[in-house]
């Protein structure tokens, strides 16, 4: 089954973000459900991380939940405002 888990930086949190992203990139490529598509949210202008959009697979939102709660990124509290939602794929233009 896919999920959207979707997350907010609070103000100011590029200076903690930057510190635990290595460990956030370390546990992404050992993370216990399938990362379909992840990445971060900036400000239209590119400049500026704003959050964080995960498309991953799982069996249920319990194994999204123990992951969200082992993430780095997670842990440092950087995020405001965070939700997952299952997700129905219905269009995939990617080659």
């Amino acid at each position: 089954m896919l999920f959207c888990i979707f997350g907010i930086d609070k103000p100011n949190m590029g200076e903690v973000r930057a510190k635990v992203m290595p460990a956030h990139v370390e546990y992404l490529g050992a993370a216990p459900i399938k990362l379909v598509m992840s990445g971060p949210l900036t400000s239209d202008d590119g400049e500026d991380i704003v959050g964080s959009l995960y498309v991953v697979e799982a069996e249920g939102r319990a194994a999204i939940e123990e992951f969200c709660e082992n993430d780095p990124l997670i842990q440092a509290n950087v995020w405001e405002y965070s939700q997952i939602r299952a997700f129905n794929k219905r269009v995939d233009n990617r080659d």
